[in-house]
């Protein structure tokens, strides 16, 4: 607990618990059920709640996007000094702050420049329409086990069942299968998995007419969807095909970008140079919405002599992009992308330590710091503790009950619970919270 909680502070908690529920509306969530915490400040790796309760954040604010943690005093200055000069500049007019961090964003990535949006369903929005008009073509491949954004055409873009409410969707989107080796259809061998993932790929392609097809959106590692590292060999070989039929490759690295797995972005973990790239969380650390989609040179070279048929309102908002290079400064000159990928290492092996004790872990899938346990009833048959897309077992909810009450704030969703604290984590913080995760994983075994 914190010092110097009063009755009045407690008070003053249920009000601001009270004046949400009253007053605003909770994604995804049934309004009725709900029971938030009122968060009102942290630092680093912490946050607290009003009533003075800490919580180690091991799952960077429950949606994996505090990459720098809790009020990094960098970017916390650069938000100030801005607002001191210009709290607002037209997407038509110049400012210095877009134009340095597109800068930054280009070296970065590569690519040849820097489109910003407001977050990362407005990125996936604009690369796909980006994509429709350098091609001509209007059919987007996806894959099934996908999230890129809760608005209508990236969720009809994504794969999980939160599209099926808005559905009939947005039309030319074709769905594969996700290169996931644990519950493959071909097998448990890696490779294997990867070559015959992309082999379905390119007969889809044929199916559809590659001339119809503009891009493939693929997330870097597939993020709420369950953490999927995909085989050494997936990207190199998806991008060999859609290079052989012209079409474009948009990797979605809004939950897996900036140093969450020890690189930049996950894509560079295989080598493969995509044509689009789309970003947001980590590219402020979320202290100020922003997303963006770097593209090639080429397409860039397209929108010299076309229209480019896009807008937002607030695009390179100068106090967002200000957050945005200091958060790129702070991920540079606090060395935390390697250390995420050495952190990773510790991560990943007290996992697997967790794996050897517990029945109930089917599967660790664990890079930089971006790990998930997927939890079985039975690891020969691999049937999950909580259904894919049904209510969540009872035994799940307890652990996080029971993470919560050691100061320990973890995600959880269906047979998932994920490991993602912010880069800025203690090595001895890090085992402390998968340490109260281990002693809580026994509510789940003994379920079984």
């Amino acid at each position: 607990m914190l010092t110097g909680v009063t009755m009045q502070s407690l008070e003053t908690a249920q009000h601001i618990v009270d004046e949400n529920l009253d007053y605003s509306l909770f994604s995804w969530s049934v309004q009725g059920s709900i029971k938030p915490l009122a968060v009102v400040g942290g630092q680093g790796a912490w946050f607290w709640d009003a009533d003075g309760n800490r919580y180690l954040d091991l799952s960077s604010q429950q949606v994996i996007c505090t990459n720098l943690g809790h009020q990094h005093p960098r970017v916390v200055q650069a938000i100030k000094d801005q607002a001191d000069k210009m709290c607002f500049v037209a997407p038509s007019y110049a400012s210095e702050p877009r134009g340095k961090l597109a800068r930054k964003l280009v070296e970065i990535t590569g690519l040849g420049k820097i489109f910003f949006t407001l977050a990362g369903a407005d990125a996936t929005e604009n690369a796909i329409k980006m994509a429709r008009l350098v091609t001509g073509r209007h059919k987007i491949i996806t894959r099934y086990r996908s999230y890129h954004g809760s608005t209508h055409g990236a969720m009809s873009a994504s794969g999980e069942f939160r599209r099926w409410p808005i559905e009939p969707a947005q039309a030319g989107i074709v769905r594969v299968p996700d290169p996931f080796v644990y519950r493959s259809p071909f097998g448990d061998d890696p490779e294997t998995v990867g070559r015959k993932t992309v082999e379905w790929v390119e007969e889809v392609i044929g199916y559809e007419g590659p001339h119809t097809i503009a891009a493939m959106i693929v997330e870097g590692i597939t993020g709420s969807n369950g953490v999927l590292i995909p085989p050494d060999n997936y990207y190199p070989l998806l991008q060999e095909v859609l290079c052989k039929h012209n079409i474009l490759l948009i990797v979605d690295e809004v939950m897996s970008g900036f140093g969450r797995t020890g690189a930049w972005f996950a894509y560079q973990h295989w080598g493969v140079r995509p044509d689009m790239i789309t970003m947001a969380k980590g590219l402020t650390g979320s202290y100020v919405p922003l997303g963006a989609v770097a593209v090639s040179q080429e397409i860039a070279g397209y929108f010299d002599d076309h229209m480019l048929w896009a807008g937002l309102t607030y695009a390179g908002h100068p106090l967002a992009c200000a957050a945005g290079l200091a958060a790129i400064a702070a991920y540079e000159e606090d060395n935390l992308i390697e250390g995420a990928r050495e952190l990773g290492v510790v991560q990943r092996n007290r996992l697997l330590d967790m794996q050897d004790r517990h029945p109930c872990i089917g599967e660790v899938r664990s890079i930089g710091l971006f790990g998930v346990l997927e939890l079985v009833k039975d690891r020969g048959t691999k049937e999950p503790v909580s259904p894919l897309y049904g209510p969540q077992a009872p035994s799940v909810a307890a652990l996080t009950g029971a993470c919560r009450s050691k100061g320990v704030d973890v995600m959880t969703r269906f047979n998932w619970v994920f490991v993602a604290p912010p880069l800025v984590i203690s090595r001895d913080d890090l085992l402390w919270g998968l340490s109260v995760i281990d002693e809580a994983l026994y509510v789940v075994d003994r379920s079984l």
